[in-house]
């Protein structure tokens, strides 16, 4: 049985369902005044449309976005000092969504109509009207109800021919998190931006051997499932693209509580969103990745005991390679579960690791290896920015104070 930290005492079930809907209810009535109130002085017009990367099969496209009232700021600019970053990480948040607003949206010959919900949000559902091409990315057409703020929705098309797809999280799997270390993960979080952020060593050479497969075709997807709202989708976007790792749509997290929502994170949002994954294409068998440092090695075992052979392989970055630490027997005790089903499920120090583990299993080709180990030397020598910066704050501070 893998190890895991003692529990709190739960509440009985009820009484969470009704905690759970006393704020659900708060949270509307707040919502409901704040929209009478903007419609009366004009306040909080759209302004922006976030089209958030989506996908599509051969059956259905699926789109999210969300209409604020401001663009983001754009990209990270080379001279960005850490207050600056920190300002930025505050208006992510800060965000003004519009609810309510009528969008009228068209893929191919498909239409569509819908409405924000109270935090601006949408999730359009529509049936495709032709098989996929050969492209990997084909755009949607979105817009206010009439015809304003016209926005390009990028759709990743799920080819039938693809070999498999990948299911990877983001912190500390992608993206230099820091999890297990409070100060630095919040460093990262608030002081830095997508150009000082770093990529797991690898990364990058390794998703796109991944998404070529065997043959060179560019065609297997990639998802990105995290625990992360959605206010930092623009940092992320920008992060990969910097870094020269394949996009894909992410599935992040509405901050708050809502309907239909699992309560307080955790596996139970990777879990919905991977079983949901793994349902949309039933053709398709899985690659899932993850780290030690959260909860996804019990996710993703749980995903292997459901679904079995669908999933090809699992593979858990361990975060703290140098010690055996209790961590890693959390995490191989979940291994050991999965032992008695055909997926393999590994604790792996690096990409290079992965990709050995992949050729052997048939998914990726042996010329790819070299690439992908040239960059985990490279991506060693790369200065984690974390001491310079705080070291930044430290001068600031000083500075102020003495003035």
């Amino acid at each position: 049985m893998p190890l895991s930290t003692p529990s709190p005492r739960q509440w009985p079930a009820h009484v969470v369902q009704y905690l759970r809907a006393l704020a659900i209810n708060a949270d509307d009535h707040l919502d409901a005044a704040r929209q009478r109130l903007d419609a009366r002085f004009g306040f909080n017009q759209p302004r922006y449309i976030a089209a958030y990367r989506s996908f599509a099969s051969n059956t259905t496209v699926e789109l999210r976005g969300r209409v604020l009232a401001s663009a983001p700021l754009g990209g990270p600019l080379h001279d960005d000092t850490w207050w600056d970053n920190l300002l930025n990480t505050y208006r992510r948040f800060d965000a003004d969504d519009v609810p309510g607003v009528g969008l009228r949206v068209r893929y191919r010959d498909a239409t569509a109509e819908t409405v924000t919900d109270s935090e601006g949000y949408y999730k359009i559902s529509l049936p495709n009207p032709a098989r996929i091409t050969g492209e990997l990315w084909e755009n949607a057409n979105i817009t206010l109800d009439d015809g304003s703020l016209p926005t390009s929705q990028p759709v990743l098309q799920v080819s039938p021919s693809a070999q498999f797809g990948v299911i990877s999280d983001i912190d500390d799997t992608v993206l230099q998190s820091s999890i297990l270390d409070w100060k630095t993960a919040a460093q990262l979080a608030f002081l830095h931006n997508a150009r000082t952020r770093k990529p797991l060593l690898g990364v990058a050479e390794l998703y796109r051997a991944l998404q070529s497969g065997t043959d060179g075709d560019v065609r297997n997807p990639i998802f990105y499932v995290s625990n992360s709202p959605w206010n930092l989708y623009d940092l992320l976007e920008d992060f990969f693209e910097l870094n020269a790792i394949p996009v894909g749509p992410m599935l992040m997290r509405r901050m708050g509580v809502h309907k239909g929502e699992t309560l307080g994170g955790g596996s139970g949002h990777k879990v919905e969103r991977v079983r949901m994954l793994v349902q949309h294409f039933p053709l398709l068998r899985w690659v899932l990745l993850g780290d030690s440092g959260q909860a996804d090695a019990e996710t993703y075992s749980q995903v292997a005991r459901e679904f079995g052979d669908r999933i090809l392989a699992i593979y858990i970055r361990d975060v703290d390679p140098g010690s055996d630490s209790p961590r890693d027997q959390f995490v191989d005790g979940f291994i050991e579960q999965v032992a008695g089903t055909t997926v393999p499920m590994l604790r792996v120090s690096d990409s290079v690791a992965i990709a050995e583990h992949a050729l052997g299993l048939g998914l990726i080709t042996a010329d790819t290896l070299p690439a992908i180990a040239a960059e985990v030397q490279s991506d060693k020598q790369r200065p984690t920015p974390t001491q310079a910066n705080t070291q930044a704050v430290k001068d600031d501070i000083s500075e102020a104070v003495s003035k």
